[in-house]
């Protein structure tokens, strides 16, 4: 994600001033945390690191999050609710089940490739070791789980799928971290079939025991 501000007032098309609604002033101010958080971590950010670099004044910042601690936990839900969304609607299309597990998967490492910063958020340390973050981003993995369990068409107990979509979700974050802490550029759509053809090898070998 490039560095950029953002200023407080914005041009309309006739040229004229113009203030940004609360709704979109609130995506604004996510979209500028999510970089600052990013690059300094929890701990290394202040509210006024975040005011600066949106372009607006602390008061208005707090118009918005009562605090550090609620912006954050915004942004990882923010985060978490965009991982999700293009999750199901790549999937939505089919009801192939090997074009489903990749698809799936093309989705995730696209969002991973597009938006390292998001990614870092959700499954950096900064957000594993606060106990209220963790669960944050323990219940949105709960909820990718949830989303790729009715597409393992296989003959087996819910809660053998839903293990079995735990660990779909696990094998797109580690194959993610490597390449992520390396800093390189890679092809999600390339990565997706590697992936998808390792886990649906898998998944055709599930039985009922």
């Amino acid at each position: 994600m490039q560095n950029r501000s953002y200023p407080a007032v914005t041009m309309s098309t006739n040229g004229n001033s113009r203030r940004l609604s609360a709704p979109a002033r609130r995506e604004q101010l996510l979209d500028v945390a999510l970089e600052v958080f990013a690059g300094a971590g929890y701990h290394g950010t202040s509210m006024n690191d975040v005011a600066d670099a949106a372009g607006v004044t602390k008061p208005v910042l707090y118009q918005h999050f009562e605090s550090k601690r609620e912006l954050y936990q915004a942004l990882l839900d923010e985060v978490g609710a965009r991982l999700l969304g293009a999750i199901s609607a790549a999937t939505s299309g089919t009801v192939d089940g090997r074009e489903q597990t990749e698809l799936g998967f093309r989705a995730y490492f696209r969002w991973v490739a597009e938006d390292h910063d998001a990614f870092q958020l959700l499954y950096g340390g900064g957000s594993r070791r606060d106990e209220e973050f963790s669960r944050a981003v323990r219940r949105v993995t709960a909820e990718a789980a949830a989303a790729i369990a009715p597409l393992i068409a296989a003959d087996i107990d819910d809660e053998h799928r839903l293990t079995l979509a735990h660990a779909l979700v696990g094998l797109a974050e580690g194959a993610s971290r490597r390449l992520v802490e390396r800093g390189e550029a890679f092809d999600p759509d390339v990565l997706a079939r590697q992936v998808s053809d390792l886990a649906w090898a898998g998944l055709r070998a599930v039985r009922r025991r």
